[in-house]
């Protein structure tokens, strides 16, 4: 018997809340320096988080700013989006661009 597969959406929702899931997903989505992408993820995390209510309380946030944050035409300053992944249990970390050769 066939499985049957499930709304890709849901999903991926349940996928991302496992916070190394999630935090690969940004880590891909960051590598693409597409903004609305962006925006788009952390959208998706806070819903794998519990919704946006759930993350503005953790991230110390209202509601409606973390909506318009993370909209698309959302433009969270970088105090907020550290705010933002604190919320969702994640945090930034900074890497070379290229590889170090070996001397």
């Amino acid at each position: 018997m066939a499985r049957k597969t499930g709304d890709y959406h849901t999903e991926h929702i349940e996928w991302l809340k496992n916070p190394e899931n999630a935090a690969g997903y940004l880590n891909a989505v960051i590598e693409e320096e597409d903004k609305d992408a962006l925006l788009l993820a952390l959208r998706n995390i806070a819903e794998a988080e519990g919704g946006m209510a759930a993350v503005a309380v953790k991230a110390h946030l209202k509601r409606e700013s973390l909506y318009r944050m993370l909209s698309p035409r959302g433009n969270p300053a970088l105090s907020n989006l550290f705010s933002i992944l604190h919320g969702m249990g994640l945090k930034m970390t900074i890497q070379p661009d290229k590889p170090v050769a070996a001397s």
